[in-house]
């Protein structure tokens, strides 16, 4: 039995012909996932840390355990310094918020990427010109890897922050994180990284790795939409204010003041999403009992003969490095817009994703307005690959283009 076989989405008669590339943005759900999730909606379901009942409990113990099983995928310092958000998005714009407002001040320098997802860039923005600080962009090579020279430059202007991508999510560019982590901690640096695109595929472990502040998202994961995570070190949590106002993240409230109840309630105000927690510990169990080293050698593989099918062809531009490269494959199709590509290629039953893939950014770097891309990932196989090659084929007739 294949991978794909756990994944019922593909079971579907409407689906028979579904080849899934758009991993990249949202992955498809293992049959262990959604039954774990109904299940705790079945039998468990209730609001967590208020009641003493059996259910409540029942239901606290199922998100809190999921809390643990992330701390233990992800090494993280402590399972009270993993903070359940709604996916990477808000996970940075709550260390905009909150760390952003108490640390960055007028005239400091907040330094970036150009491979970055607009969620690691605009949060920053937006503080910067809120604080008059300043964005300093780190420019990239030729090939689409990160201009580590160009980094080194942004950092000896002491930045107060370094928010970097561990993978692009729009051409899969894999960065040396643990060494520009290393580099940007040189100089005292405080660092934030955009894991979204790394926990689905390589394993992560956010101590060895020393970041400051390490995100991700479920559904990217095969976990459920809605539940994403922050693992940050535990003493800058405890220093940082409240992102959202509410319930359960309080001490005490009097008439015109409260106090705040220390990590990880005091980040997570209000009714949290157990469901989401309870399928993304799922996905967790799912991905490891794959093993992430197989996950990630099964979608590099993938990812190199689509790289090597689409140069056959001819007329393909692929973007991205050769080597240090995840199962992602964005490319141009000389003569054929990647919308109009993408169009063509759903009617043979092949999804792939078409745009600047919230990287405006280094669309302008790479000359174009957009890209279409190819993300693989656990259910995918060489079949997927063959069925991309012989849509773009026909995309190409189509357009009346030599093969």
């Amino acid at each position: 039995m294949s991978w794909r076989d756990d994944f019922p989405v593909f079971d579907r008669p409407e689906n028979d012909r579904l080849v899934f590339l758009d991993s990249a943005a949202s992955s498809q759900k293992p049959r262990s996932v959604i039954d774990a999730v109904s299940k705790y909606y079945e039998e468990s379901n209730a609001n967590v840390h208020r009641g003493v009942y059996g259910l409540a409990v029942k239901a606290t113990e199922a998100y809190e355990g999921a809390r643990a099983k992330v701390a233990g995928f992800v090494g993280a310092y402590d399972k009270n310094a993993v903070i359940f958000t709604r996916g990477t998005t808000e996970s940075a714009n709550l260390v905009a918020f909150s760390w952003g407002r108490q640390n960055v001040a007028s005239g400091d320098v907040v330094v970036v990427t150009a491979l970055e997802h607009h969620s690691n860039l605009v949060p920053w923005q937006i503080l910067c010109e809120e604080k008059g600080a300043t964005i300093r962009m780190v420019e990239i090579n030729e090939d689409g890897s990160l201009d580590l020279q160009d980094f080194a430059k942004a950092l000896s202007l002491n930045p107060r922050l370094v928010a970097v991508s561990h993978i692009s999510n729009a051409i899969g560019t894999v960065n040396p994180i643990k060494r520009l982590v290393a580099m940007a901690r040189d100089v005292g640096a405080t660092t934030f990284v955009d894991g979204a695109q790394a926990a689905p595929h390589v394993q992560i472990d956010v101590s060895a790795l020393q970041a400051d502040f390490y995100a991700f998202s479920g559904h990217k994961m095969l976990a459920p939409m809605g539940i994403g995570v922050l693992v940050a070190r535990p003493e800058i949590l405890d220093a940082m204010p409240p992102f959202h106002g509410g319930g359960e993240m309080i001490k005490v409230v009097g008439d015109t003041s409260s106090t705040f109840a220390p990590i990880p309630s005091k980040f997570e105000a209000g009714t949290p999403n157990v469901g989401g927690a309870v399928g993304l510990a799922a996905a967790i169990d799912y991905l490891e009992g794959c093993g992430m080293e197989a996950v990630l050698k099964h979608e590099k593989e993938l990812g190199r003969l689509a790289i090597q099918g689409l140069q056959g062809l001819g007329g393909v531009k692929i973007f991205g490095p050769e080597s240090e490269r995840a199962g992602v494959v964005s490319f141009w199709v000389d003569g054929v817009h990647p919308h109009d590509l993408a169009t063509i290629l759903d009617e043979s039953g092949v999804a792939v994703r078409a745009g600047h893939h919230c990287a405006q950014p280094l669309m302008r770097r790479l000359g174009v307005s957009a890209t279409a891309r190819a993300s693989f990932y656990v259910y995918n196989d060489e079949k997927d690959v063959d069925a991309l090659i012989g849509g773009v084929r026909k995309a190409k007739e189509i357009f009346a283009i030599t093969v």
